[in-house]
C-alpha cells in the first residue's frame, strides 16, 4: 500500500507530513519508556529494556517480509504492512518508529513509496495500523484467558482489522486531496474489499511470528509481558506441564541473553529477502490494482529516487534477476537493521530531563 507521488495533492501531502512528524515525535517519547530509556524510578515498565536490542531487528524483519507479495485474487497481490506485528512485539510507539524507518529506507533507497507522499505512507501504514491493531489487541487480551493461544489469536484479529482500517484511512485522505476525479464510493468499496483479503495474509504472518516468539521467549514480546511459558518435564517419554512448585522459581528473564533470538531473526530476514523474495508474486498489490482499475494513477509522478542503484529492489548493472533482487534484499535488511538499531539505541540512551534528579532509597 505504498502511495506514490502524484496520488495526493501537495497541500494534503504536506498536512499528512505534519501529522506523521507529530506522530513520530510522540512515538520517540513513548518508545523511551517502552525501551527502558527512562530510569526505573520514573516509571519505566519492568522488562522494557529487553525490547531495545530487538527493535532494529523487527524493522529489518518487516522490511524483508514486505518483499514477499502473496496472491490474493486474480491479478492482485498483497504484502505485510507490519504495524500490528511491530506494535505487539515491541510496543505501539516503538512499532510506529519501526514502520517509519522501513518506509524511509524503502523510499530513499528502493524508490518504493513517494518521497512527497512519505507523510501519507507513515500516517496510513504506520500510525493507523499500530493504533488500531494495538488498541484491539489490548482489548482482546483483557477479556480472553491469559494464555499463549489466546494472545496469538488476539494478534491474528488485530492484524486482520488493521489492514482494511489503513485502506479506509487512505480513502479518506484521497477524498480530501486526490488528484483525479473518481467517485469516492467506488474507491472505498474496491480498497476495503481487496484489503480484507490482504488482511488475512497479514493476520496469518503476524500470528505465526508472534506465536513463535512467545513459544520460546514470551518475556521479549511487549504485548505478552507477564505471560510465562510453562515449564515442561519429560515423564515416560512425554512432555507434561511441571507442577506449580517446580515452576515457582524460574530463572530471571532479565538474565537471559537475547543473542540467539536476535541471530535467528536476522538470519530469517536475510533468507526471506535474499532468497524467498525471488518467488514472490509479480502481480500489482492492492493499491496499485485499484489505482489502475479506477484511474487514480492518471497523474502519478516519477519517483525522485528512480535513479537509485537499488531502485525497484534490484542492484543496478546486475543482469541476473535472482542475484540482483537477492543482493538488494540483503542490502536492504542490513541497512534497515543498522539504521533502526542506531535509532533505538539513541532513544533508549536518552534520559528524560527529570530522571537524573529522581532517586530511590536503594540508589543512595
Amino acid at each position: 500500500m505504498h502511495v506514490p507521488d502524484g496520488f495526493i495533492n501537495a497541500p494534503v501531502s504536506a498536512v499528512a507530513g505534519v501529522v506523521a512528524a507529530g506522530a513520530v515525535a510522540v512515538g520517540l517519547r513513548g518508545a523511551r519508556r517502552e525501551l527502558g530509556g527512562t530510569s526505573r524510578s520514573s516509571g519505566a515498565e519492568s522488562g522494557g529494556e529487553k525490547t531495545a536490542p530487538l527493535a532494529g531487528l523487527v524493522a529489518a524483519f518487516i522490511f524483508a517480509v514486505q518483499m514477499l507479495n502473496f496472491p490474493v485474487a486474480a491479478g492482485t497481490s498483497g504484502h505485510l504492512l507490519g504495524g500490528a506485528l511491530a506494535a505487539i512485539l515491541v510496543g505501539p510507539c516503538t512499532g510506529l518508529l519501526c514502520i517509519a524507518v522501513v518506509l524511509l529506507m524503502q523510499g530513499i533507497l528502493f524508490a518504493d513509496g513517494g518521497l512527497t507522499a512519505l507523510g501519507v505512507n507513515i500516517t496510513v501504514m504506520g500510525v493507523v495500523t499500530t493504533v488500531v491493531a494495538y488498541a484491539l489487541f489490548r482489548g482482546l487480551t483483557r477479556v480472553l484467558p491469559r494464555t499463549r493461544r489466546s494472545t496469538t489469536a488476539a494478534a491474528f484479529v488485530a492484524a486482520l482489522v488493521s489492514v482494511p482500517a489503513a485502506a479506509v484511512a487512505f480513502t479518506l485522505i484521497y477524498a480530501i486531496g486526490g488528484t483525479t476525479d473518481v467517485p469516492i464510493g467506488k474507491v472505498l468499496t474496491a480498497m476495503v474489499g481487496v484489503h480484507v483479503l490482504i488482511g488475512i495474509g497479514e493476520a496469518a504472518i503476524t500470528a505465526l511470528t508472534v506465536g513463535a516468539v512467545i513459544a520460546v521467549r514470551p518475556d521479549l514480546v511487549h504485548g505478552a509481558r507477564g505471560l510465562a511459558a510453562p515449564l515442561k518435564l519429560r515423564v515416560d517419554g512425554e512432555l507434561v506441564d511441571a507442577p506449580a512448585a517446580a515452576a515457582a522459581e524460574p530463572a530471571p528473564a532479565a538474565a537471559r541473553s537475547t543473542r540467539k533470538v536476535w541471530g535467528a531473526g536476522l538470519a530469517a530476514a536475510l533468507v526471506l529477502a535474499g532468497f524467498v523474495s525471488f518467488y514472490a508474486s509479480a502481480s500489482p498489490d492492492g493499491l496499485e490494482k485499484v489505482a489502475a482499475d479506477k484511474g487514480i494513477d492518471e497523474k502519478v509522478q516519477e519517483h525522485g529516487a528512480a535513479d537509485s542503484p537499488l531502485a525497484d529492489y534490484g542492484v543496478k548493472d546486475i543482469s541476473d534477476a535472482r542475484v540482483s533482487g537477492g543482493l538488494a534484499g540483503v542490502i536492504g535488511v542490513g541497512v534497515t537493521v543498522a539504521v533502526g538499531s542506531g535509532v533505538f539505541w539513541a532513544v533508549r540512551r536518552r534520559r528524560t530531563p527529570e530522571a537524573p534528579e529522581t532517586r530511590t532509597p536503594e540508589s543512595v
